[in-house]
């Protein structure tokens, strides 16, 4: 099985290379972020003339997830449990499913805007709220992950230079802490195999020639239990489609599972 992870940055906008990439990937199961879409304006009918099923959790602002699958899509949960919610708003912001025996949740952690921020409490609250959403899945006997934009590089090597990002969100040890006590419940990083350069970055900044500088971080995670990690036979970022005109900011991650 082919699972993957992509922040998208807009599905209208990308949705004529989404296409293409799920029909030369083979991918079964996506977890796709920020879809930036109403729940009517998502293009489960172009999806499905693939083979994919749709679950979607979108208000059609700057958020909203989704998964697409093509091996099924039960016990679908839209929202998190226990949100904490921000200036009294639940945003769209996970979505989770079984496809194909694996149970899988798509989140789009919160940003934090910045150090100090209201945003930045709610995301910590998030995580405390993800954590406890996922603790019996993440012990259980079947595969289970979480993946998506968790807007937080897990360590220094995860950035390009954290001198660069000094006091600013994404790298503090609080961020960081909140993603040790998530692993702390069950869950490993399944850490993808890059395909130039050495370290593995899902995202680059559209501005500053970011991507042909490989300035770049690592926030699009997966976070699998101990029956998912096994199952595991490879893992990479598919930095190919961060290439060219109308590119996600994001690459995809992609994990293939032999079950």
């Amino acid at each position: 099985m082919r699972i993957a992870t992509w922040n998208v940055n807009s599905i209208t906008a990308r949705l004529p290379r989404l296409l293409a990439w799920l029909e030369s990937t083979g991918t079964d199961v996506l977890c796709i972020q920020e879809t930036k879409t109403t729940l009517e304006g998502f293009p489960a009918a172009e999806l499905r003339e693939l083979g994919y099923e749709s679950a979607v959790h979108a208000t059609g602002r700057w958020n909203g997830v989704a998964l697409v699958s093509r091996v099924g899509l039960d016990d679908v949960v839209l929202g998190l449990p226990g949100d904490p919610g921000f200036e009294d708003v639940l945003e769209p912001r996970a979505v989770s499913a079984t496809c194909g025996g694996v149970r899988l949740w798509s989140v789009y952690v919160p940003n934090g805007r910045e150090v100090g921020h209201g945003h930045y409490a709610y995301k910590l609250a998030w995580f405390e709220a993800l954590k406890a959403a996922v603790a019996q899945d993440a012990a259980g006997e079947r595969p289970f992950a979480v993946l998506g934009d968790f807007n937080v590089a897990p360590t220094d090597e995860d950035v390009f230079d954290v001198a660069f990002f000094e006091g600013q969100t994404h790298v503090t040890e609080p961020e960081r802490a909140a993603l040790a006590a998530l692993r702390e419940a069950g869950l490993s990083d399944v850490v993808p195999r890059p395909l130039k350069y050495d370290r593995p970055y899902t995202y680059w900044d559209y501005r500053q020639l970011s991507f042909p500088k490989n300035r770049g971080m690592r926030i699009d995670l997966v976070y699998g239990n101990a029956p998912f990690a096994k199952a595991v036979k490879d893992s990479y970022v598919d930095r190919e489609e961060r290439k060219g005109k109308g590119a996600s900011d994001h690459a995809p991650v992609v994990v293939d599972l032999e079950i």
